[in-house]
């Protein structure tokens, strides 16, 4: 920390703290004000609304994504092609709900026990959850409910766009059976105060129009409008402290100019990522837990998992216009299966994907240039595109940890993000090539182009649930093995990772814990 940091402590009422507002943080803060418990949200971002939402890729990224410093080691892609922004992630109020596509697909019962139905991958770190989708259930129901996601509980589909249409079409001529336009957590027609999706095409820059789920739009103003939330924007959490017992007791935050304050806290919860969540904890670090705060399996920050990832765009003689309506509105689960003959284990899905010209041009071929790329972007209009979305092994070398040789601005180590791909990965992401490859060609395509994986949006693990403590960070409620008091509340508590996009499991992991932590602060025994 700077030592022009002025020390200051804030000697509020003991409320439950929670670091972050995205969808763990947010739902969390709501559930809980809702119960009447007071709560702190320390975000290191600004609340961004939907008018300053800005309707220009470039502009939106550098306005939203969390740019702070990052280093990036490892042999996948990523390290090479974007070595200072291994993960695209938002820093505003919202966190990354703000900037998701909005798929609601659930995890399927076996990808709660990857370790029993898996068997012994090498090279994977394997485990079973202390949960099961039969106990997850209820809380899915209600998370989908409060999302509003489409083609559950009697909610419409969104309309087909054209880039769906081709989609749909290809699946179907190659014998799928399972496509749809969601679920997605975007309205087809109002509901729950949010208004019907105008196709706009801008999902990824926040949603002026706010038919997409996320906490900005819903969690966060309710829990503000009970009186019992203290929203703190620009707030760097930089330690969480613990008493002489070990009982998590308060964090130490940065505000915008740098000064230094104390939250005490009855309860703390981590909601930061699966980057930065890891960060705090190892951050924390104290003589009763000196390499790093819930680390004495010595499991934080390992387990890092972001999905095997990759698209596949595909041109036609045609125009097809991908850009117009819902940048992701389109979902093949057929290939989201236990199914082992296919050479991988686990599955994947494929969901449409738009990117504008803009993004395009940076992501579709990393470093690329000449003839064949101009190719590329000259068949724009006539391009429709898939992303692929699957299970990614966790693997205890993929790690987060602290680079104490490079700092941030505000003087503190900076996350340093280690992945390798695991073979399963690489097996996994050709399968899926090849699949979406065959999808298109059978719908007329003159040519296909497979872009390599893009800085992850969905991280998960680095705190994993675990039923014994020296196999994880957290047991089955989020709460830390090692200290009291002490929740994770993000896609880092993941055991693994799933086919499915998380955060929708992010948000019914947030609304059981949030029912544990009130019936646990009700009978004392926080």
């Amino acid at each position: 920390m700077s030592d022009n940091n002025a020390f200051q402590i804030a000697y509020d009422d003991e409320a439950v703290v929670i670091v972050g507002s995205g969808a763990g943080g947010g739902t969390l803060a709501y559930e809980l004000t809702a119960r009447g418990i007071p709560c702190v949200v320390l975000e290191a971002g600004a609340y961004l609304k939907p008018e300053d939402y800005e309707n220009d890729e470039w502009p939106a990224f550098n306005q939203m994504a969390w740019l702070d410093k990052r280093t990036t080691s490892g042999s996948w892609r990523v390290a090479r092609d974007f070595p200072n922004l291994p993960a695209w992630i938002v820093k505003a109020v919202g966190g990354s709900t703000t900037h998701w596509s909005g798929a609601t697909p659930r995890f399927k019962d076996y990808e709660f026990k990857t370790k029993t139905y898996y068997g012994g991958v090498q090279g994977a770190n394997l485990l079973d959850w202390p949960i099961t989708l039969e106990e997850l259930a209820p809380y899915y129901d209600a998370a989908e409910k409060a999302m509003g996601s489409t083609h559950r509980h009697g909610r419409p589909p969104l309309p087909a766009n054209n880039n769906y249409k081709v989609f749909a079409n290809g699946a179907e001529s190659v014998g799928y059976k399972f496509y749809a336009t969601g679920p997605y957590a975007t309205n087809a027609e109002p509901y729950d105060g949010r208004p019907a999706s105008i196709q706009d095409g801008f999902n990824f820059q926040g949603d002026k129009n706010s038919s997409k789920w996320s906490t900005a739009v819903r969690e966060i103003p309710r829990a503000l409008a009970t009186g019992k939330l203290d929203l703190r924007t620009q707030s760097q959490a930089v330690q969480i402290t613990h008493d002489a017992k070990g009982h998590a007791d308060g964090v130490l935050y940065l505000d915008k100019d740098g000064n230094l304050h104390r939250q005490r806290a009855k309860v703390v919860c981590v909601a930061g990522n699966s980057i930065e969540s890891p960060r705090l904890l190892l951050m924390s670090a104290s003589s009763l837990h000196p390499n790093g705060l819930a680390n004495s399996s010595g499991q934080v920050g390992r387990n890092y998992m972001r999905h095997t990832t990759g698209s596949v765009y595909a041109t036609f003689d045609k125009p097809v216009r991908m850009y117009r309506g819902e940048t992701m509105a389109g979902i093949v689960a057929d290939e989201a299966r236990l199914d082992t003959a296919r050479g991988f284990a686990g599955g994947y899905y494929l969901e449409t994907l738009a990117l504008g010209p803009a993004f395009m041009g940076a992501f579709v071929e990393p470093g690329g240039w000449g003839a064949d790329f101009a190719a590329l972007l000259d068949a724009y209009l006539n391009t429709a595109g898939l992303w692929i979305v699957g299970e990614d092994l966790p693997q205890e070398t993929n790690r987060i940890t602290l680079n104490t040789a490079d700092q941030d601005q505000w003087g503190l180590p900076v996350p340093n993000v280690h992945f390798d791909d695991h073979a399963n990965d690489v097996a996994m992401r050709e399968h899926a090539y090849s699949r979406a490859d065959l999808m298109y060609e059978a719908v007329g395509a003159q040519s296909t182009h497979h872009t390599p994986p893009y800085p992850s949006t969905h991280n998960l693990g680095s705190c994993r649930m675990s039923a014994r403590p020296e196999d994880g960070v957290v047991d089955a409620h989020g709460q830390a093995h090692d200290v009291p008091g002490l929740f994770v509340s993000d896609g880092s508590q993941m055991t693994s990772g799933a086919a499915a996009n998380p955060t929708l499991t992010i948000v019914a992991l947030a609304i059981r814990q949030a029912e544990f932590i009130a019936d646990e602060l009700a009978k004392g025994a926080l």
